[in-house]
């Protein structure tokens, strides 16, 4: 991997992309270093020049070269150009993981990265932690939007154009199944960060967030006009299915489409290639 400067951010041009894809470390607004991947669209020989770019963003304890998110890219890749990367405290990348909350701006970067590679058209696509980061990434990076702070303050490239949340909780610090339970120990005790970051690869940060987040469903009211797709399984162990229909009821009907999947787990590791397919459509369809 190669690691660049502040100065260098997400520089490399399209011509310098190789059929392999091409691989940087992007670093955010608040400084952090994040391991990225961009993989040329796959589907044709010669991709119109008004390709999409798609943005996956993995759920917690995932990581760029984790087999679901490998699997969701190529099939994507079909499609669409794909960029995946790790959250930060995840996989390559540096930092903690705030589970949900700063991991907004690592999402941002990937976004500006594909729109410096040519992509006019940028769609995210995320699952279970990642699903609720497009949503408040879409919320508060809207078209034309300013970065405040950081090293790329007065920007206005980091936003997509396209959203889809898969297997996205609607609120935080739910505790409603037993595997959110566990979770909730693993990410607010000593001994389950241990565990998180020797047993699962996720360094997760000690402090409590402050001040609480924007929620996914207070996210999803400032998304439109942009198209908004909300998909969620109906044997999701995670999150029931109030929360797609609490997401999706937030929205505006005008551009707002809720898919429940029969059968359907949660996230990139029960997605199937059907479902990933039917995904790729829709956001081609939008985007």
């Amino acid at each position: 991997m190669t690691f660049r400067g502040p100065d260098d951010f997400a520089r490399p041009c399209v011509s310098s992309i190789t059929s392999s894809g091409h691989r940087i470390a992007l670093l955010t607004a608040d400084g952090v270093r994040v391991e990225a991947a961009y993989e040329p669209c796959t589907g044709s020989r010669t991709p119109p020049p008004d390709t999409p770019a798609v943005v996956l963003a993995h759920g917690f304890t995932g990581a760029l070269d984790r087999p679901g998110l490998r699997r969701a890219a190529r099939v994507f890749a079909q499609r669409a150009a794909v960029i995946t990367f790790s959250f930060r405290g995840h996989g390559g990348s540096g930092g903690h993981s705030s589970v949900g909350d700063r991991e907004v701006l690592d999402l941002a970067a990937a976004v500006r990265w594909a729109r410096s590679l040519g992509h006019e058209r940028v769609a995210t696509v995320g699952f279970s932690m990642g699903g609720s980061v497009v949503l408040r990434h879409a919320a508060l990076h809207g078209p034309g939007r300013r970065v405040e702070y950081g090293e790329h303050a007065g920007r206005t490239d980091a936003h997509a154009d396209t959203v889809v949340a898969v297997s996205a909780p609607s609120r935080w610090y739910y505790r409603g199944t037993a595997p959110m339970r566990r979770l909730h120990w693993a990410i607010s005790r000593p001994a389950g960060r241990l565990i998180a970051r020797y047993g699962l690869g996720t360094r997760v940060q000690a402090e409590d967030w402050d001040p609480v987040p924007l929620s996914p469903v207070e996210a999803v009211p400032m998304i439109a006009p942009r198209p908004l797709l909300i998909v969620h399984g109906d044997r999701d162990a995670y999150f029931p299915l109030d929360h797609p229909y609490a997401l999706a009821g937030a929205g505006d009907p005008q551009f707002t489409e809720l898919w429940i999947e029969r059968g359907f787990g949660h996230a990139e590791n029960a997605a199937r290639g059907e479902l990933l397919e039917r995904i790729a459509r829709w956001v081609c369809a939008h985007a």
